[in-house]
């Protein structure tokens, strides 16, 4: 049923725990689910130095968390608003539809996360 990247990024995680000094922390869920993953960065120079998680969940949202902290360190805010639902499971071989709700977790932390920074400079 899952795909050999998803198996790697769960049995694998990258990136997972805590980050101190974090820039911006976000913490998104599924009511549906129940799975809840947090997302925190710490921005340098308009770039995402760091990025850890936290996700308690299915095997799919913690693999999708793992993929999008490797997805959106280095890049800078503006390209991290690209990073989709859709985008993520392609890069974890085309999500089922019955798992496809770990990448929308991951995306909605990203999107939420990018607002709050966004409301922070203001």
């Amino acid at each position: 049923m899952f795909s050999d990247a998803v198996l790697d990024h769960f049995k694998n995680p990258r990136n997972a725990g805590e980050l101190p000094g974090a820039t911006s922390k976000v913490e998104v869920s599924n009511p549906v689910c129940g799975d809840v993953l947090q997302l925190a960065v710490r921005i340098e120079n308009e770039k995402v130095a760091e990025a850890r998680f936290l996700c308690r969940g299915c095997t799919t949202s913690i693999a999708c968390a793992s993929l999008l902290t490797e997805q959106i360190r280095g890049r800078t805010l503006g390209e991290t608003r690209a990073i989709t639902a859709l985008s993520l499971s392609q890069l974890l071989g085309e999500l089922p539809a019955a798992t496809f709700h770990g990448a929308e977790l991951a995306a909605d932390a990203v999107q939420t996360l990018l607002r709050n920074i966004a409301a922070n400079h203001r």
